[in-house]
């Protein structure tokens, strides 16, 4: 697993003072299923295509869950963060810690130092692909069944966020996430 502090882009990123809004984050994770429900497999390297997602993906490919549904979903991320502080049972909403690892969570990509619940309708940039944030993702029924495991409730008001691409282009772990608006 990388580490932010493990890739060059990584630390630069988190080094920086991240601009007006104050922040800078990395991407950590990509991952990407060809169907519903089919366990995810990670990427050293995606495409991003606006309008469509990333290539490969079931949202991509029109075979995700939620594709029918008039919502944008090109691309979803989640915070690590989020993941660090359901390993600790942080805050103890269920009866132990639960260990979500990145391809397990559904989520395309895993970033570190991003507050996604802020990017709500803002634009922002991901390597040299600038995405939008879109609705905030809401921890499901069918993810805790898909799953076994009890993150409806962990996951509520940080579930990740859905977003799309408005320039497309190549991302690998390591990218530099930082605000634009």
């Amino acid at each position: 697993m990388i580490e932010a502090f493990d890739h060059p882009a990584g630390r630069a990123a988190l080094d920086q003072p991240g601009g007006a809004k104050g922040w800078a984050g990395v991407l950590m994770h990509i991952h990407v299923t060809d169907n519903a429900g089919a366990p995810m497999r990670e990427l050293a390297q995606a495409r991003c295509v606006p309008g469509q997602g990333i290539e490969g993906d079931r949202y991509f490919l029109r075979t995700g869950t939620y594709s029918p549904k008039p919502d944008v979903r090109e691309v979803s991320l989640i915070e690590a963060e989020v993941l660090d502080a359901l390993a600790r049972n942080d805050p103890p909403l269920q009866s132990g810690p639960i260990d979500l690892p990145p391809h397990e969570h559904r989520r395309n990509l895993t970033v570190r130092g991003v507050p996604l619940n802020h990017l709500v309708g803002r634009r922002f940039a991901l390597g040299e692909v600038i995405l939008r944030g879109g609705r905030l993702n809401f921890p499901c029924k069918y993810l805790a069944e898909l799953l076994g495991k009890p993150v409806m409730l962990p996951l509520y008001n940080r579930s990740g966020l859905n977003c799309s691409i408005e320039r497309g282009g190549i991302i690998r772990p390591g990218d530099a996430v930082r605000p634009l608006d």
